[in-house]
């Protein structure tokens, strides 16, 4: 079995680290926490992030940039159906392969605004609402349907987490669709 990259091994630290901050919160998940879940000692993952604000950062910054991925794969789209649909795609696909990432985007939802994660969220909504082409506050009710979409989609990918394969998102993306009402 060939051994994992440090892209993969990365990526491995910061799943289990958006799911254990979004399950016990930013303060109450220690680094031995994150540790023992991926296998790691801490000394070997305090290699690769060098403090638990490191791992934050970098779990917030992956996060946004996959948004900001899936807004620039849809940048040439108008406005409308054809876009919410690739947007949502998108998304679902994240949702299945990274539930974790999508835990702590619910989870965050829940934060003080001016908290760390209460500003990442304020970052990673204007992410989204430019992949849907929106201005963010400009419409309620098209806001109210975004938002009712992404309630679907990230929900059911954890709510099934363990039964969704990579196929799935397809079907994800459809529920999430069906809630912009096209």
């Amino acid at each position: 079995m060939p051994r994992p990259t440090k892209q993969q091994i990365d990526d491995e630290i910061l799943e289990a680290a958006a799911h254990l901050f979004a399950r016990h919160g930013l303060k109450e998940t220690s680094v031995q926490r994150i540790a023992d879940t991926v296998g790691y000692s801490k000394t070997g993952l305090l290699h690769r992030f060098p403090t638990k604000e490191a791992l934050q950062t970098a779990v917030i910054g992956r996060c946004v940039e996959q948004i900001h991925d899936t807004a620039s794969g849809v940048a040439d789209l108008p406005p409308g159906p054809q876009r919410d649909r690739a947007v949502l795609t998108g998304l679902a696909e994240l949702a299945v392969a990274q539930p974790g990432t999508v835990a702590l985007l619910l989870s965050s939802l829940l934060a003080e605004p001016e908290s760390e994660i209460g500003e990442a969220l304020a970052v990673i909504g204007e992410a989204i609402a430019g992949a849907f082409g929106d201005e963010p506050h400009a419409d309620t009710e098209r806001a109210l349907r975004v938002t009712g979409a992404l309630g679907a989609v990230a929900v059911a990918s954890i709510a099934l987490c363990g039964q969704l394969h990579p196929g799935a998102a397809t079907r994800l993306a459809e529920v999430g669709f069906d809630a912009l009402g096209h």
